[in-house]
């Protein structure tokens, strides 16, 4: 699944984000809304990863959601 996919299901996907990075908040996902790079700063913000490791995480987290 690429990230638009993501994107145009992202109510449906938001269960998922959660599980995979469970310490964002409800308004973290509200704020995100669909939006990769306010993801990856959610990201690198609240587990204090960099900006590789958080876009290497989205992008694995994309290839395994079909």
């Amino acid at each position: 699944m690429n990230w638009d996919q993501v994107e145009g299901k992202w109510k449906q996907m938001r269960g998922k984000v959660k599980e995979q990075w469970g310490k964002l908040t409800d308004d973290d996902l509200d704020v995100i809304n669909g939006n990769r790079e306010q993801l990856e700063g959610r990201i690198q913000q609240t587990y204090g990863k960099t900006r590789e490791e958080a876009k290497r995480e989205v992008d694995d987290f994309c290839h395994t959601c079909r």
